[in-house]
């Protein structure tokens, strides 16, 4: 199995997160006014200060932090443990839906809406400061189920319910490529997106998640997106929630 794999079956594992069980320690974090993806690699000599950013941008209470790492940089010596390529996908369907075929690290997106760059800390605090998200996601634990509410809004459009999980932390020594003999932190990491449902903008959504259907972990969290698509594209974010645990 290749480091990648293994890194993701462990990473899965960690973050598929103790959704399971009591609720101490565990904290919702709900209509936020801006979701940051930043989009990063371990083989980015540029991106530790973007990584760093991201990780004072967590915590935020208005803000859902998310790192998305990509693995277009691997061939230069040093394979991202946590790179995916439908993550680099998601960046260039970001990218097409602006009318631009360029990316690049570290990038940060603002509400799947606007792109900067990820270690520029004046712009990216400067572009949180204006975001603003439509929709009031309502994310709770009940018993042995994870609640997500969202209500109606005719005046948007239908939207995809994404489940994106990460983790919470993650140290990685770097033994090749630009950041070789680094020991790197790592935070908000994603593992894993899915879609769990559809909010129409006539009826709202209201969906449970059975927790039984998690791992066990304490080194994470879930976020949850509402986002449409444009022509195949990712449009704008509409609202969203995360659950740490």
């Amino acid at each position: 199995m290749s480091l990648r794999a293994s890194a993701v079956l462990v990473a899965g594992a960690l973050l598929s997160l103790a959704l399971v069980g009591a609720t101490q320690g565990q904290s919702a974090r709900e209509n936020p006014k801006a979701v940051v993806e930043l989009f990063t690699s371990q083989g980015c000599s540029s991106c530790p200060p973007a990584d760093a950013l991201l990780t004072s941008l967590a915590e935020r209470e208005d803000v859902v932090a998310l790192a998305y790492h990509v693995d277009y940089w691997d061939y230069i010596g040093w394979e991202d443990t946590f790179g995916e390529r439908g993550f680099s996908d998601r960046q260039r369907g970001y990218a097409k839906s602006w009318g631009s075929s360029r990316i690049f690290t570290p990038q940060m997106v603002i509400n799947g809406a606007e792109g900067v760059v990820g270690s520029k800390r004046d712009e990216v605090h400067d572009a949180v400061a204006s975001a603003q998200l439509p929709l009031a996601v309502s994310l709770m634990a009940h018993g042995h189920m994870l609640k997500l509410s969202v209500p109606a809004d005719p005046a948007l459009e239908d939207a995809s319910i994404w489940l994106v999980r990460y983790l919470d932390r993650a140290d990685v020594a770097i033994e090749s490529g630009e950041n070789a003999g680094k020991s790197m932190v790592y935070t908000q990491v994603v593992v894993n997106r899915q879609i769990v449902g559809v909010w129409e903008a006539e009826e709202g959504a209201e969906i449970k998640l059975p927790l039984d259907q998690f791992q066990d972990s304490t080194n994470g969290g879930v976020a949850i997106l509402i986002q449409p698509e444009r022509n195949g594209l990712p449009g704008p974010i509409l609202g969203a929630a995360a659950y740490s645990f």
